[in-house]
């Protein structure tokens, strides 16, 4: 085989995931290299996107497919580094920094030494997105192919290429979010190829408004979805909205959210509902959002869509809420007067050391002072998602026969010079997020707490996130008074003091998502539709061993992969600037 051959496949390959690698590599390896008959296979089946497609169960595998890739951007193992889910949930931004190690080598703890084209960690976004593209593709070119006699009727046909669609935008979405420019592809890649162009961005916005204008006229409405966690029209007006503020057409994206907000069968929850186990003895609707089973309930009228991690349905998988946002207060070791700090759990006879109010957790996501303390103080008493049992800030020992078992964890009880005083306020005791945490549901490994991870669903979009679009929007419009009534509709819920309009800009929209929405929204994304990434990461971010992160102003976008300008080898794909 060829140095080019070999670099053909390659590039197909990498771009558009691992599972191409025997449908592309190994019939050409086998006429390349092998001659002998006994070599030989005579295929007797062959599934491809010409036979998988060509009924409505097969159709609905491939949706399936693409949830569950999608859910990767929540909790993927691939390169053991949770990288998606860690970056996307905030980390590097003005919410977050690596708690673990604010240094860390393997996660964006410092944008000039980690955002570099050869990082591998960072080809994620790139990869994944276009094997998502790619399956999308794949079923939009099934679905149309497809014997019209399959559907029951065109309606049916028509949601189907909806949902297609609708993840072809998300993906592009991250895409040109994170790189700017990137390749437009909207046709079935199934031989190699070399001579990627990076689209313009406009090109790319109007291909994502294309997929989202028709997917808001042909998905279910609320309640009309095939099943919990499907797509639905307000998930695409949702997106569509977003992309309208992307693109400046502030007007555009008010309707588009209006849709959602005022017609649709929605509305912010306000008392509270569904099944809740309070923890710490108090608890209030905000609580109840999060707590195990209510996301997916009729009741919920704020959810628009639901990842699905619970584990007793098709599918269902682990989320690593308490593994990522939770600090490692377990490993903190003594008391001050040298017992065990924590007892845990008793299992099999044995104590765990672990607690099952947040699991075992690794101290991934550390938010910052500004979202763990700045945001709150005008309302720091009356702001519901504040309380003690939505911010966990104080942690107590769990030890028998020490004197201070059952005592708040105070690090000035330890003789000076005792401690590490980043492990202790950035990897062992730091505000967590209860959000993020399932108490009573660790259903594997209960030998360490569900070992981070648990089974509830997570919100993808949720009507608040809805709602704050429509008053960034107003903003951009100057419409202050709307704005400021639309986040006085999020405050109101939560208890605290309404704002007048003269307050209403586009940092207080960001304060206001960070309360409401700390580790639900793509904070990157968000801060690079308002433009202020560099400046509110600068400004918030208070790593200790990397203030500012190190941000340069040509971070605003991601290098592009090294390895696909080497691959792309019949065209010159440019770099983004700086890099």
């Amino acid at each position: 085989m060829n140095n080019k051959l070999y670099r053909t496949m390659k590039k197909y390959i990498y771009i558009f995931g691992k599972r191409c690698l025997l449908f592309a590599i190994l019939p050409i390896l086998m006429l390349s290299s092998c001659s002998k008959d006994v070599l030989k296979e005579t295929a007797l089946d062959f599934l491809s996107t010409d036979n998988a497609y060509n009924t409505v169960s097969g159709i609905k595998q491939g949706i399936n497919g693409l949830y569950t890739k999608v859910r990767y951007d929540w909790y993927t193992e691939d390169g053991g580094q949770h990288e998606i889910c860690v970056n996307l949930g905030g980390l590097g931004t003005d919410l977050a920094y690596h708690g673990e190690d604010p240094n860390a080598t393997g996660f964006l703890c410092n944008y000039a030494t980690y955002l570099t084209p050869a990082n591998t960690n960072m080809a994620h976004f790139w990869s994944y997105s276009y094997e998502i593209i790619q399956e999308a593709n794949a079923l939009i070119k099934g679905i149309n192919a497809a014997d019209a006699g399959i559907w029951t009727d065109d309606a049916q046909k028509k949601a189907y290429l909806a949902e297609a669609m609708f993840f072809r935008a998300y993906a592009y979405r991250i895409l040109v979010s994170y790189y700017g420019d990137v390749p437009l592809v909207i046709e079935v890649i199934n031989t190699a190829k070399t001579d990627f162009v990076r689209a313009p961005k406009a090109d790319i916005y109007k291909q994502m408004e294309e997929d989202l204008t028709f997917a808001t006229a042909n998905l279910p409405t609320r309640g009309k979805e095939e099943a919990p966690g499907r797509i639905t029209q307000a998930a695409a007006l949702h997106l569509l909205s977003e992309l309208y503020i992307t693109e400046g057409k502030y007007q555009e994206a008010v309707n588009a959210a209006s849709k959602v907000i005022d017609g649709a069968g929605y509305a912010l929850m306000t008392k509270r509902f569904g099944s809740t186990v309070d923890v710490f003895g108090s608890g209030d609707v905000f609580l109840d959002l999060f707590a195990y089973g209510n996301q997916n309930l009729a009741e919920n009228t704020e959810t628009i869509w639901a990842i699905q991690f619970e584990p007793l349905i098709t599918g269902g998988a682990s989320f690593p809420g308490e593994r990522a946002w939770g600090p490692a207060y377990f490993r903190m070791g003594n008391t001050p007067d040298g017992f065990k700090a924590f007892r845990g759990e008793l299992y099999n006879g044995a104590y765990t050391g672990y607690s099952d109010s947040i699991g075992r957790p690794v101290s991934w996501i550390h938010p910052t002072d500004y979202a763990a303390y700045d945001i709150w103080r005008s309302d720091w008493n009356n702001d519901i998602r504040n309380a003690k049992h939505n911010i966990k800030r104080d942690f107590y020992y769990d030890s028998p026969g020490s004197a201070y078992d059952k005592k708040k964890i105070d690090f000035s009880l330890y003789p000076t010079g005792s401690r590490d005083a980043i492990k202790d306020t950035c990897q062992y005791i730091y505000p967590f997020f209860m959000k993020h945490a399932d108490p009573c549901h660790h259903f594997t490994d209960l030998g360490r707490s569900g070992g981070g991870t648990n089974h509830k669903d997570v919100y993808a979009i949720r009507l608040a996130e809805t709602i704050l679009l429509r008053a960034e929007a107003y903003v951009d419009l100057g419409k202050k008074d709307l704005a400021a009534a639309d986040i006085n509709l999020i405050r109101k819920r939560a208890h605290a003091t309404p704002i007048d309009a003269s307050k209403a800009d586009l940092d207080y929209v960001l304060d206001e998502r960070a309360r409401e929405l700390y580790g639900e929204e793509f904070r990157h994304i968000t801060l690079r539709r308002m433009g202020k990434l560099i400046e509110r990461v600068r400004k918030y971010n208070n790593n200790p061993k990397n203030p500012g992160l190190n941000i340069q102003d040509y971070n605003v976008l991601f290098p592009i992969p090294q390895s696909q300008i080497d691959l792309n080898i019949n065209a010159p794909m440019k770099q983004n600037d700086g890099y």
